[in-house]
């Protein structure tokens, strides 16, 4: 059924579309882990885990076990619990798999509402290093200089190198007016560098518009529930200034809803065109995610999505699906490639547990966590692009994607 352009469906996701988490707290207790001294693990008939090495090992650390400082105290029978439960979801290897013990999940469901204390980063895991998706627009760690690309190795000195992202995340979070010290390599360097930020809360921004050379510019930050209405608007606005040329920027932007997503790709797809495919579970179920066709915007517009390294998850699945369909040209740098979408699982004492349960194609049959989307016209941006007059660096990302907007016929 057809939606016009002023009339929005308001649908909050239940699940995680792409799982990047932005500064949130998530667990906090250790990883079980033993030296190999008896029979391996096995499931028994019931279903439950037998483990005669773990005995072995509980009854050891109960036996020889002493604390090396005269401060420590041993773990509750519940900090133990949610250490064994850590051990077994990491066992997994899946970075968006993840445990929340009580007072971590409470956290990572506060941020999820978009604003929360910390610096102002999304980060995520890229081959085997914790790397920042992108710095939110203006946050304290734009202004700091943390980029898109930088692999974080420590935190106040700590070094979070062979950690998951959520340990650093769990150590950069703290107390709003306070600093905290970030050590990153930088895109195309081997050198470390200490950076200083000063936690504030913060307030995720959704869309700005401007016009450049008669192009008519929506910068996209992310796909919130409210970003659908904002993207609406946006439309209007498009319509109103009277260009037919349009870029969608989705620079930097690390997400959000399915939903936001695909709503946004049904004001240039006909009705039942498929926006994104889902393959469910562990038997691959297929389910497609099509385009509403809401209404009232004109046919004959020309569209390039602007994307980086720093576009994931709902900006991968909206430019996949636009340039797939031959409705955009897709500019600037290969996409971070986060194709999945996990499930927050509520548990009865007040911790939660996401579990990735799906991943996303393109339309044209494309795993976005394996490829990422790749430019039909690839443009690099860092600290050797041209500057203007003031020393600024230009944006060579952006003036690409006028050029090639004016150029689609």
């Amino acid at each position: 059924m057809k939606a016009s352009l002023h009339t929005l469906l308001h649908k909050r996701a239940i699940r995680l579309l792409g799982g990047i988490i932005i500064i949130s707290t998530l667990f906090g207790v250790g990883v079980l882990v033993g030296a190999q001294i008896t029979n391996d693990s096995n499931y028994a008939a019931n279903g439950k885990i037998e483990s005669p090495l773990l005995s072995q090992v509980k009854a050891t650390i109960d036996e020889k076990f002493i604390f090396w400082k005269a401060s420590s105290t041993a773990p509750t029978a519940k900090e133990l619990e949610y250490g064994m439960i850590q051990g077994y979801v990491n066992s997994y290897k899946d970075p968006y798999t993840v445990f929340f013990p009580p007072v971590e999940a409470k956290s990572f469901a506060q941020n999820v509402k978009g604003s929360f204390g910390g610096v102002g980063m999304t980060v995520g895991m890229k081959d085997g290093n914790i790397v920042v998706i992108a710095p939110l627009k203006d946050s304290p760690a734009m202004k700091a200089g943390i980029k898109a690309g930088d692999i974080i190795t420590a935190v106040d000195g700590k070094s979070v190198v062979g950690e998951s992202s959520d340990k650093a995340v769990n150590l950069i979070r703290g107390e709003i007016d306070t600093s905290v010290k970030i050590t990153v390599i930088h895109p195309g360097t081997k050198v470390t560098t200490d950076i200083t930020i000063i936690r504030k809360e913060i307030k995720i921004p959704t869309i700005d518009t401007e016009t450049k050379e008669g192009v008519f510019i929506i910068h996209l930050y992310n796909f919130s529930a409210e970003a659908p209405d904002a993207f609406r608007d946006a439309l209007t606005s498009f319509i109103q200034s009277g260009s037919k040329k349009l870029i969608i920027d989705v620079r930097g932007n690390p997400g959000g809803y399915l939903e936001a997503a695909v709503n946004m790709a049904s004001y240039f797809l006909p009705e039942g065109t498929v926006v994104v495919s889902e393959k469910q579970g562990k038997d691959a179920k297929v389910v497609n995610h099509r385009s509403t066709a809401i209404t009232g915007l004109p046919r004959d517009i020309q569209v390039v999505v602007l994307v980086d390294n720093g576009s994931a998850s709902a900006s991968e699945i909206l430019a996949g699906a636009l340039r797939d369909h031959g409705i955009a040209k897709v500019v600037g740098e290969k996409s971070f490639g986060k194709g999945s979408v996990q499930e927050l699982i509520n548990l009865p004492d007040g911790s939660s547990l996401k579990v990735t349960i799906a991943k996303w194609y393109t339309p044209n049959g494309v795993s976005i966590s394996e490829h990422g989307i790749v430019p039909d016209f690839p443009v690099s941006f860092g600290t050797s692009s041209p500057k203007n007059k003031d020393g600024t660096l230009i944006d060579i990302q952006m003036k690409k994607a006028i050029e090639v907007v004016k150029q689609i016929k």
